[in-house]
């Protein structure tokens, strides 16, 4: 009977902590598309830009590693865990679009739009390492 009710005590929170990280990556989404110009979405699907899917792919796997080391990390109650895995994610989002605009700051040029350029852009790597980096850096922080 045990058994039972732990996988279903477990379940549920796993998907519960599962909702929380898709509504983070949306969140994150919606930040990096505030940062760039036109839609990000007709990017990725309509003019299939690879500069922005590379943009994109490396806020969301940042945000990602940020969720799954503040899962890892959380103690205490199911609420706590929760409330822990939001509170840092909406750090490392905060993070990842300083982490964007400080690099815009320090190039020349404006960085949204070379990386909405259809030519492969230098400045898409240096900024998806930016992103990554906080990611990492953030994720480390969590204890």
């Amino acid at each position: 009977m045990d058994y039972w009710k732990d996988l279903g005590t477990e379940a549920a929170s796993g998907l519960l902590y599962g909702v929380v990280g898709i509504v983070l990556l949306a969140l994150g989404f919606f930040v990096i598309d505030m940062l760039t110009p036109g839609k990000l979405g007709r990017q990725l699907a309509e003019e299939r830009n690879t500069n922005a899917g590379i943009i994109v792919s490396s806020a969301l796997l940042a945000i990602g590693i940020i969720v799954t080391s503040a899962i890892i990390a959380s103690d205490g109650s199911l609420g706590e865990g929760l409330g822990q895995t939001a509170g840092f994610g909406l750090v490392g989002i905060v993070l990842l679009g300083f982490a964007f605009v400080v690099v815009d700051v320090i190039t020349p040029g404006k960085l949204g739009d070379s990386l909405m350029g259809k030519e492969r852009e230098p400045m898409v790597f240096v900024t998806a390492a930016a992103l990554l980096s906080v990611g990492g850096i953030v994720a480390a922080a969590i204890s």
